[in-house]
Parts: C-alpha cells; sequence; structure tokens
C-alpha cells in the first residue's frame, strides 16, 4: 500500500545517508514494524502487571534457596 507522510529535511538526509534513497521504503518499513512489536510487547507486559498477587511467588520465603533449588534440580547442570 502507498502511505504519503511528512518528515524533516534533516531526517531524510540522515535516512539518505544511512541507508540510501533507493532502500528508504524498506528501512521505513522494518524500523516501524520493530517499533509496533515492541509496543505490543509493552502493551502485554504492563497488562500482566498485578497478574499475581505480593506474596504468592513460590520464591518470596528466601529467593536465594529458591535459586539454589532450581539449578540443583537441573540434570544438565555442570559444576
Amino acid at each position: 500500500m502507498r502511505l504519503h507522510i511528512s518528515l524533516r529535511d534533516d531526517l531524510v538526509a540522515e535516512l539518505d545517508r544511512k541507508v540510501g534513497r533507493r532502500r528508504r521504503s524498506a528501512f521505513i518499513a522494518e524500523t516501524l514494524t520493530r517499533a509496533l512489536e515492541d509496543e505490543r510487547r509493552w502493551q502485554a507486559i504492563e497488562g500482566a502487571l498485578g497478574g499475581i498477587e505480593h506474596g504468592a511467588h513460590e520464591w518470596d520465603g528466601d529467593p536465594q534457596a529458591w535459586v539454589r533449588a532450581q539449578r540443583h534440580a537441573d540434570p544438565g547442570r555442570v559444576g
């Protein structure tokens, strides 16, 4: 789909130095895709905040002991 957007001259000049005139659209599409994926991830993270009540984690009592137990329970652990 074609889209008309307006950009500052200095931004276009920097874009051209970075990727060249013939790669503008591809670079903008790749950058926008990444930005939208990041935004979706942050929305998911923010939506999950508060999903587990404080004190409801297995490790709340003694996080160090919990980590140690997790490491020792791993049969693939080296060392």
